[in-house]
């Protein structure tokens, strides 16, 4: 029996850049799988994400966030996505309070990299998705980041989000981070653990394998748009 196509809903804004390249990677995927997209992007505030982020005032995105899936709602959406890593910190806040069901960007990463074959991780991108090794919800997989330069990082991330521009000397500090991820801390393969860091390596050749945490989330995102997979599955509700 074929599954229904579900109509896509994001919350976008977070920032701007990563809305982009969310909207291209999807609509290619699924084309790519014969497919017609159905999909309404909600705009949000990148400044307030910030700030709750940093202060970790969960209840207050996690409202802010509901405000928008019911947008989406309204739209006519199935479900809804937060285009952020970064974002998904109040993710289990927002779960009771939105009306639609929510597709993790950070729950498919554990078995992905696991049937990758890959024991450890290095992390790049926010301060808390760094320090809490993706919130803590890698079990197969071990998860290493520069503690000495989170701080630094998580800054100059944050900075190349809000303009959704990467300066040289920034793509110099992420592409120099994620070498000393592989060859000073161990790791297998250096993760795009935030959604604005294609700026940074979309193009550029690396000595050390790179994956795009992104790109998992668009897969799933693309599979339950053309119905490959079931809603049930791949998303939690209220």
């Amino acid at each position: 029996m074929t599954k229904p196509s579900l109509h896509i809903g994001l919350i976008g804004g977070i920032g701007v850049a990563a809305t982009v390249v969310y909207y291209q990677r999807l609509t290619a995927a699924v084309e790519a799988q014969g497919g017609k997209l159905e999909l309404t992007i909600v705009h949000a505030d990148v400044e307030e994400l910030i700030r709750t982020n940093l202060a970790d005032d969960c209840e207050t995105q996690a409202r802010t966030y509901a405000k928008l899936i019911d947008r989406l709602k309204a739209a006519g959406c199935d479900c809804a996505a937060i285009t952020s890593l970064g974002g998904h910190f109040c993710f289990d806040q927002t779960v009771p309070l939105s009306s639609l069901p929510l597709v993790s960007a950070v729950t498919p990463l554990d078995a992905y990299f696991a049937a990758q074959g890959l024991g450890t991780v290095g992390l790049l991108g926010t301060r808390v998705v760094m320090r809490s090794g993706l919130y803590g919800q890698l079990e197969q997989t071990r998860a290493v980041a520069l503690e000495d330069d989170i701080e630094t990082l998580g800054q100059t991330y944050q900075d190349m989000a809000v303009s959704g521009h990467c300066t040289d000397a920034q793509r110099t500090t992420f592409l120099d981070a994620g070498a000393r991820l592989v060859h000073n801390e161990g790791a297998d393969a250096v993760v795009l653990a935030g959604t604005d860091l294609n700026l940074a390596f979309d193009g550029r050749e690396t000595d050390y394998t790179v994956i795009d945490a992104l790109d998992v989330h668009v897969a799933v995102l693309a599979d339950l748009a053309t119905g490959r997979t079931n809603l049930e599955d791949v998303a939690v509700s209220r």
